[in-house]
């Protein structure tokens, strides 16, 4: 894989989490509920580590010599 190659990847791994997290009305529902929590709650809960993992794998792209 190319270093231009894997900075596009990182680079779109890292803009996915900002443009899920922008579409507010995308999640700003209620149902379906997951335990009690409205839908809003447990996206944002769920995205958090999807997010964090995002970011990691972009980081880890970005250091490969």
């Amino acid at each position: 894989m190319g270093k231009a190659l894997r900075k596009l990847v990182a680079a779109i791994l890292l803009v996915i989490p900002f443009v899920v997290y922008f579409d507010v009305p995308f999640y700003n529902v209620v149902t379906p509920e997951l335990g009690g929590l409205p839908f809003f709650y447990w996206f944002q809960l769920i995205m958090l580590p999807v997010s964090a993992a995002m970011f990691f794998i972009a980081a880890l792209l970005i250091d490969m010599k």
